[in-house]
């Protein structure tokens, strides 16, 4: 197991196998699999080459800067299989940057590309063909990097861990299509301008918690996210970004989301349905969105669909919202034909059902000559 220099020798510990996977989709987050990569960082030295290994508990001091100061950041994307057996990964490339974009707004050091590329080829090609070959499973992909230094001095951690774990999931919300409710938090806001809402950083997502606990005990499967100034712009959905869909003025449907303002996280779901919006002949906008402007477009039949997106979800109809003392039916409350011809567009390039023309599907063959230099 690699230790960031500077940290006792780790003690022995039993290893944490994978979790059987159910008949049906498991709970997400839930069933992980059997390996993990890991690199460790110091200013000293750099990246060391990562290691791949089993899934076991991490040995870290106390003292570790990110438990106290949360100088960690996050990814997610996911492996699927498609029906002629092969594994790709969605969009590898652009994960990487987006990672490295977080590390740079939290003062840690970037991974390089390629070694983010090669530790998915590697985790995905040891426990991929653990992915079952029923349709709706995916091999989610959790990337990590935190701060390990033993120091409480308020300043960037010099030493640094990434690790990569996977889970199989059926999916966010399951592999069921219906449309959400969703519920606009009137006391809390989940991110202000200058602050980390473009960066998924640890730190963005345990202070939503609350208001989760209590949208989810009013009926609502998510929370609507505000924007933090006068709380009138649509932001984001839980940690996803949102589409409203129109007619248009041309007869052709405008598929519609909030522009990123830097309080946003820019979501490759979403930059890829935007691109695949267009594909089928749709006009796309990014424009901000107000509740009033939502709530009156619902009432007066102009703005027919909404849906939420995201690597965890895919894409969510949302059939029901509250917001600002208004609540609303988003068409006829149920998944409207723009939100499932995006849904099934999105699966469908996944599967390798419709041509990948601009090389997003990544191909990993899990055979022994792309094994990594095996932890100790």
């Amino acid at each position: 197991m690699t230790v960031a220099p500077g940290l006792d020798a780790p003690i022995q510990l039993p290893l944490a196998g994978a979790v059987p996977v159910p008949s049906d989709a498991p709970a997400f987050g839930e069933a992980f699999t059997s390996h993990m990569v890991t690199a460790a960082w110091s200013d000293t030295s750099g990246w060391d080459e990562p290691e791949l290994g089993p899934r076991r508990p991490l040995v870290i001091d106390p003292a570790a800067a990110a438990l106290h100061y949360g100088q960690a950041i996050i990814e997610g994307l996911k492996a699927h299989r498609r029906p002629d057996g092969t594994l790709v990964v969605f969009r590898p490339d652009a994960h990487a940057r987006r990672l490295a974009a977080s590390a740079r707004r939290l003062a840690i050091p970037e991974l390089p590309g390629t070694l983010f590329l090669r530790a998915v080829e590697h985790l995905v090609a040891a426990d991929g063909p653990t992915l079952p070959a029923r349709p709706g499973f995916s091999l989610y992909l959790r990337p990590m990097i935190f701060a390990t230094e033993p120091c409480l001095a308020l300043r960037p951690s010099r030493h640094h861990l990434f690790a990569l774990v996977a889970f199989i999931t059926g999916g966010f919300f399951g592999r069921r299509p219906e449309a959400i409710a969703v519920t606009a938090s009137d006391e809390y806001v989940r991110a202000a301008p200058g602050g980390t809402g473009a960066v998924k950083c640890a730190g963005n997502y345990a202070p939503t918690y609350r208001a989760q606990v209590a949208a989810a005990a009013d009926g609502y499967e998510q929370v609507l996210w505000l924007d933090a100034i006068d709380g009138a712009h649509v932001e984001e959905l839980g940690g996803m970004n949102v589409f409203v869909v129109s007619g248009g003025k041309s007869g052709k449907s405008v598929v519609r989301t909030p522009p990123l303002s830097g309080t946003l996280l820019p979501g490759v779901t979403r930059a890829s349905l935007l691109e695949l919006a267009a594909d089928h002949g749709f006009r796309t906008e990014e424009e901000p969105l107000t509740v009033s402007e939502w709530h009156a477009g619902c009432r007066d039949g102009l703005l027919t669909e909404a849906f939420a997106c995201g690597t965890a979800a895919g894409v969510t109809p949302i059939g029901r919202v509250r917001a600002r003392g208004l609540e609303w039916t988003v068409g006829d409350g149920g998944p409207g034909p723009v939100t499932r011809t995006l849904r099934r567009a999105l699966e469908d390039l996944r599967r390798g059902e419709l041509p990948d023309r601009r090389a997003w599907l990544h191909e990993v063959r899990p055979t022994r000559q792309n094994a990594l230099r095996s932890a100790k």
